[in-house]
């Protein structure tokens, strides 16, 4: 039994809190060992079932980790730790495909649309009382949207895809909920889950997208709210085809109560067609969010959103309580950047393509499964994880460990193709293959 701190309860909530509160306050240390599920029940005076549910929270939560019979200890890293710190430092002479970065040469010059902005901003500087979002901005957004079938609705504009999906999570769940999200996947939306206090239950996916027979599990498990990548699916490249979307829409019409988040941040990098989930209104509520990261640059900090009229009304009204809105320097800057079409997603889509088939070209003929229909990653299933990031290392690769995208899914690593030359790819090819042993590699999903 813990000498330093005493675990409290009579119900799975009441002793899931008491440990949050012990790890909060320090006193339950990273690492620190749990009581036996039976050990604790007769401490307290509870069903075993009891305590297995606490725990069970607890993991969900990020709190706690089990190991099998070796029991159940408090995470290394808390739930507060991003996953982006599960990385491997690349040193000096060390190429690094971990970061998931676009490639510079393929993102435009943002000089012209910065100085219109600012020529605009002098003519009219925006004040306190301006509307937060600009009709130069919401009137090209909504004709994309409506270009490529999304249903009808009014637009937001937050700081990036992951400030978008927060808002519209917060928006109508409360701590406790669960949120059924694809494995392995984006990894600060895993981070950011628990971070809101909310439970995570993990879909299984394949190269078209959420299985709908894992989706439905999750739905009948209590899953509230569904977050689906449309496109370039991080880290596996998956893409929502025709059929998997009418799939998915008959699971979701027998959940209706379900909120439904689209994240299309492959709009502008992917030539592939949108199957929006939101056509025929399976569910009540639902957002659609576009990043301009991958497209424009990660620090041109922007998304837009749409969604049915009580959920964009509510993130609309919380993001005035707290930094009111999102620069309209920016937001005519991104505008002026669709108007010249300062991007074509087909070249982009070509080049980043290109890349990557022959990246799982040259790992097939090696005998390495890999898998990326889209976007700028490929995901390798890897029979020993730690190992294969190691030896990658030490041939001159710095890869991305799949930890920081699984939560059941077998272990894996993803690959960057951004930085990667045609010259690149038989070298970063035959590392992997030694790293690895081939034959050896389990499907992802």
């Amino acid at each position: 039994m813990l000498e330093e701190y005493r675990i409290e309860g009579r119900r799975a909530a009441e002793i899931a809190a008491s440990v949050e509160r012990g790890v909060g306050s320090g006193e339950l240390e990273p690492g620190r060992l749990l009581p036996p599920l039976r050990e604790l029940a007769a401490e307290l005076g509870v069903n075993p079932n009891t305590v297995a549910a606490a725990y069970r929270v607890l993991r969900e939560r990020g709190v706690i980790e089990t190991a099998g019979r070796r029991g159940s200890r408090v995470r290394p890293r808390p739930a507060t730790t991003a996953r982006e710190a599960i990385r491997v430092e690349a040193p000096e002479g060390v190429s690094d495909i971990s970061q998931g970065n676009p490639d510079p040469a393929l993102l435009p010059p943002l000089d012209a649309a910065l100085a219109a902005a600012a020529r605009r901003h002098e003519r009219q500087p925006t004040l306190y009382g301006a509307p937060d979002v600009t009709d130069d901005l919401a009137r090209p957004a909504r004709a994309a949207f409506d270009a490529d079938g999304v249903p009808e609705g009014p637009i937001a504009v937050t700081s990036g895809a992951l400030d978008a999906i927060e808002r519209v999570l917060a928006a109508h769940l409360r701590p406790g909920d669960a949120v059924a999200v694809e494995d392995p996947g984006w990894g600060s939306l895993l981070d950011l889950i628990p971070g809101l206090g909310l439970r995570t239950l993990p879909v299984a996916l394949d190269d078209d997208g959420p299985l709908p027979d894992a989706v439905e599990r999750a739905l009948r498990r209590g899953a509230r709210a569904l977050v689906v990548t449309d496109r370039a699916q991080n880290p596996t490249g998956a893409v929502v085809s025709a059929e998997r979307a009418r799939e998915l829409r008959r699971v979701l019409a027998a959940h209706p109560h379900v909120l439904l988040v689209e994240d299309d941040h492959g709009h502008g990098i992917v030539d592939l067609p949108l199957h929006p989930l939101a056509v025929g209104g399976p569910t009540r509520h639902w957002a659609l969010v576009r990043s301009t990261a991958k497209a424009y640059g990660p620090d041109l900090r922007l998304a837009v959103s749409t969604g049915d009229d009580v959920t964009i009304d509510r993130v609309r009204g919380r993001q005035r309580l707290g930094p009111g809105w999102v620069s309209h320097l920016l937001q005519h800057t991104v505008a002026a950047l669709w108007e010249s079409r300062a991007v074509d997603p087909a070249r982009i889509a070509d080049s980043y393509g290109r890349r990557r088939d022959a990246l799982i070209d040259a790992l097939a003929r090696r005998g390495v499964p890999a898998y990326g229909r889209s976007g700028m990653n490929v995901w390798v299933p890897v029979p020993d994880e730690t190992g294969a990031v190691a030896r990658l290392l030490r041939a001159g690769w710095a890869v991305a460990p799949g930890a920081r995208f699984r939560i059941a899914t077998p272990p894996g690593v993803r690959l960057t193709v951004s930085p990667l030359s045609e010259d690149g790819i038989e070298p970063v090819a035959d590392a992997v293959a030694e790293a690895i042993r081939p034959g050896e590699a389990r499907r992802y999903g």
